[in-house]
């Protein structure tokens, strides 16, 4: 059975002093897509309990997936039990995983143990994936060249219209569109905002938002087989 490291933000405000932390149906909606095939960890920076951002409770309070997530036991033995980004070794790890949500702009993007894990997983030929604001967390991800992980690729993540209607760009320290691409990436988005859209390129794979968590899971899932 192949194993997939969840990867969560252990940030809690945002760049404006709004609560936040990792985005509920993100961390969901793949868990349940991949958990029947695959052994799932969950790491954090500042190791067990990463916050959930409360926005997100609220919104998927009706979401099935969401609310199972919420009170498994399982799950909840998961987060409790966290392993820091020092403590994971990748050879235990088939994929890497990085769950949404305001937070990884803010501490993934700038954390050279981050860095430093998600450059490795790149460089062993295993699957990187993100989704919505995550791929902030692959700036400082090089190849064996130490070139961008995301130069020359193809990629998605929250867009530039997509954080103006939530009004987000007060919130975090850059915007996600712009660094990737200013990273030599090639950005891609659905035809609307909110619209699921996933890209894979190579061993990149990315999902620009909360309806492209699912998709982005079974493109995992496809990856891993």
């Amino acid at each position: 059975m192949p194993s997939v490291l969840f990867v969560f933000t252990s940030a809690n405000k945002t760049l404006s002093g709004r609560q936040t932390g990792w985005y509920l149906p993100e961390a969901a909606h793949p868990y349940w897509v991949l958990a029947p095939h695959a052994k799932i960890d969950f790491a954090a920076p500042a190791g067990p309990n990463p916050e959930v951002d409360e926005g997100s409770l609220q919104a998927y309070l009706n979401d099935e997936g969401s609310q199972k997530f919420l009170k498994d036991e399982t799950v909840k033995s998961k987060l409790a039990n966290a392993k820091k980004l020092t403590e994971v070794n990748v050879k235990d790890y088939d994929a890497i995983f990085y769950v949404g949500g305001h937070g990884p702009v803010i501490d993934l993007a700038n954390d050279p143990e981050n860095a430093k894990l998600a450059s490795q997983f790149y460089q062993s030929g295993k699957i990187v994936s993100a989704v919505c604001h995550a791929p902030a967390a692959l700036v400082g991800a090089v190849d064996a060249d130490g070139k961008s992980i995301v130069a020359g690729k193809k990629f998605t993540g929250f867009s530039n219209v997509e954080e103006d209607l939530v009004n987000g760009a007060k919130d975090i320290p850059f915007s996600l569109e712009d660094k990737l691409q200013a990273l030599g990436g090639k950005y891609e988005k659905a035809a609307e905002p909110w619209g699921s859209h996933v890209v894979v390129d190579g061993n990149l794979l990315t999902g620009q938002n909360p309806a492209s968590a699912e998709p982005l899971g079974q493109a995992i899932l496809k990856a891993l087989k």
